[in-house]
């Protein structure tokens, strides 16, 4: 079977468990096409960042994924984690473009996000953060970007973490329809 975009997934991911090469192509067929080197597929037990325990975690410059062996939801959450590799890649004026969405909505006291990564970072920032760009705030826009891509292309169309009011999501549909979709991925 061919991967979105013309490409076999076995291009783009290595697979230390093959078990998640089929989920891998299922949430591929629902992404724009993709470019660039393969990234390596992991599992590890209890993975924990500096903030507690995680679903998974995204290694950009290492090419690689390490995804929690008793992950349930992993549709969605590879799709977040492949977006890292997106935002990285993505340039300073598409990432700055975001940021400005996310600034109105900040601004104007909007609550909800698509996704805990970035909505408990959200809840966290203060105008002072947003001024500055600071560390905080570019965190939550790289989780934020991360989580709306999840929500756009993962198939998963309810969940408990989509707590965005859904005139904002159609901003960030919008946006993503504007400088992601109609282009290849470069991961």
């Amino acid at each position: 079977m061919i991967a979105h975009g013309g490409a076999p997934p076995s291009l783009h991911f290595i697979f230390e468990d093959r078990s998640y090469e089929a989920p891998v192509r299922r949430a591929l067929r629902r992404l724009p096409p993709m470019t660039g080197a393969p990234i390596r597929i992991r599992t590890a037990q209890g993975l924990r960042d500096r903030h507690g325990e995680a679903h998974a975690g995204a290694f950009p410059r290492e090419r690689r994924i390490v995804f929690d062996r008793s992950l349930k939801e992993f549709r969605r959450i590879f799709v977040h984690e492949l977006f890292h590799f997106v935002w990285l890649r993505k340039g300073n004026a598409a990432r700055r473009s975001y940021e400005d969405l996310l600034k109105v909505e900040f601004l104007a006291g909007l609550p909800g996000e698509l996704g805990w990564s970035a909505e408990w970072r959200k809840r966290a920032l203060t105008p002072l953060d947003i001024h500055t760009r600071s560390r905080r705030w570019r965190e939550y826009c790289c989780e934020s970007f991360c989580d709306s891509a999840a929500w756009l292309y993962s198939g998963v169309e309810r969940h408990a973490e989509f707590t965005l009011a859904a005139r904002r999501r159609k901003h960030r549909r919008a946006w993503f329809a504007k400088a992601v979709e109609g282009r290849a991925l470069s991961i």
